[in-house]
């Protein structure tokens, strides 16, 4: 039987050019040109496979993976993303949204194909496993979790819900590290402290965002501090939870741990910037990395202290108001008493 795939993609000739090599090569296929209608043929015509890009008109392919992912019929679909943009963060939110596998454009046949096999292969392995757990009766709550998206819906179903508001440290550097947090809604802030009491931030967490997990292995103290940036709701499970699911489901080892790598890249960057870059740089990119977070409406604010943007560039918050008051002059950014309206995104980001 012809295994289904549904090829999701606006650009017509790339859409037609690869339904044609993927019917050559004996699949079923059935191809959308936008996400909204992509979603509802993922619903009707029930692939065991999703390629979709990412920029598209209508829904976007973030979009119809989430929307997939509330829907117990077709939440459990391998999904992949096919797209031109190369930079990590689209990488790792595609991924941290429940994606399978991601390729860029241009891509060759033996790559696409063997993306798909494999994910195919993967989803009929696990499908298996779990009929066997079924029929053995072992089946339980975190059995079947088998990407980041899974997880998160662990949390939903099986954490504990907390409320922090804003400036309330979440957990202190330590302290017993003995959860590991979702965030639901809101900015969470980590944070160390130098030898002279100096703040440097380590990352900035939005909703969707996983934190906690440094010291999920072993048992240790949290290495950073959290502190809510905004009124903030989490969902908070134990380690001994998360270990139990590790232990059960061995590939989200492996995604949290292309997580840990990621941020510490991340911090490998900000230390990087904080040695060598510009104070203007600095600021700029600062900046930049709030808008990213707080992902204000078109033409909106963000309300940021002038002293965690000073921590995240690693100046002096007296260097950082200097700095902020000379793009003002410029024209480049807008001040209203502790909001900043970006007013020329394009000029930022050459000055970053």
């Amino acid at each position: 039987m012809k295994k289904k795939i549904l090829l999701i993609e606006d650009d017509a000739v790339l859409r037609d050019n690869t339904a044609e090599l993927l019917q050559l090569l004996n699949y079923q296929v059935d191809v959308a040109s936008n996400g909204k209608i992509g979603l509802e043929k993922a619903r009707s015509f029930r692939p065991d496979i999703i390629v979709c890009d990412i920029m598209m008109p209508e829904l976007d392919g973030y979009g119809v993976l989430e929307q997939l992912a509330q829907d117990d019929h077709t939440k459990q679909i391998p999904f992949i993303f096919l797209s031109a943009k190369t930079e990590r963060q689209d990488v790792r939110k595609g991924m941290n949204l429940g994606a399978d596998d991601y390729i860029t454009k241009p891509f060759t046949e033996d790559e696409l194909v063997s993306a798909i096999e494999s994910r195919i292969a993967k989803a009929s392995i696990l499908l298996e496993i779990g009929g066997n757990r079924r029929n053995a009766g072992l089946e339980d709550s975190s059995e079947d979790i088998s990407t980041l998206n899974d997880l998160k819906s662990f949390f939903d179903e099986n954490g504990t819900l907390y409320n922090f508001q804003k400036g309330e440290v979440i957990c202190e550097e330590g302290q017993n590290s003995n959860a590991i947090f979702l965030i639901k809604d809101g900015i969470v802030k980590s944070h160390k402290l130098d030898e002279q009491g100096k703040e440097l931030t380590t990352a900035l967490h939005k909703s969707s965002d996983i934190f906690g997990y440094t010291s999920f292995l072993q048992n240790i103290p949290y290495q950073e501090t959290s502190t809510a940036l905004s009124d903030t709701t989490l969902v908070g499970i134990s380690k001994e939870q998360l270990k139990k699911i590790l232990d059960r489901n061995p590939h989200i080892t492996f995604e949290l741990i292309e997580l840990l790598a990621d941020d510490l890249k991340d911090v490998k960057d900000q230390l990087l910037q904080m040695a060598y870059s510009s104070v203007q740089k600095k600021t700029a990119s600062t900046i930049l990395k709030f808008v990213d977070k707080l992902e204000p409406k078109k033409g909106g604010s963000i309300k940021i202290s002038r002293s965690d943007l000073a921590s995240v560039a690693g100046i002096a918050t007296e260097t950082l108001i200097r700095t902020i008051s000379n793009f003002r002059k410029e024209g480049i950014i807008e001040i209203e008493g502790r909001n900043i309206k970006i007013l020329d995104l394009r000029k930022l980001q050459e000055i970053y």
